[in-house]
């Protein structure tokens, strides 16, 4: 899913009205928001983090210092790690720590569901959904 598009699906969850522009700069794609008043935003947790901020929702964004921490940490791993990886193995190595990081937790910061959650989860869907595809097709 491209960066623009989960920018997009992230703004509706959030309940906030249409109309940011967005754009991408550079050989990656990174998102880039034109805002109205101000300069533009660059990166995808950047812009999610003002999208969250923007809706009144800094929940999501943690409520103490070591869970504002912890979602930075998976927002981090989300571009660092998720994005740009597409080999069987890569994958199938990310989605077995992330299966035994989450053995003993709701969430990725544990029982509060923060903006990592969600992005984590936009990122890990193409892979879920084309793994999903594949096995339909072999099994057709």
């Amino acid at each position: 899913m491209a960066a623009a598009a989960e920018l997009t699906l992230l703004e509706k969850s959030l309940g906030l009205s249409k109309g940011n522009k967005y754009s991408a700069q550079g050989e990656r794609q990174i998102p880039v928001l034109q805002t109205n008043n101000g300069p533009s935003l660059t990166g995808l947790t950047t812009i999610a983090a003002h999208l969250v901020k923007q809706a009144n929702k800094e929940y999501l964004l943690g409520s103490t210092a070591e869970e504002k921490a912890i979602v930075q940490q998976w927002l981090e791993y989300r571009v660092t790690r998720v994005d740009g990886h597409s080999s069987k193995d890569d994958i199938r190595a990310l989605l077995k720590d992330l299966n035994s990081y989450l053995e003993d937790k709701v969430y990725l910061t544990g029982y509060n569901f923060t903006l990592a959650d969600i992005l984590l989860y936009y990122g890990l869907h193409r892979f879920i959904i084309v793994n999903l595809k594949h096995r339909l097709v072999r099994n057709l």
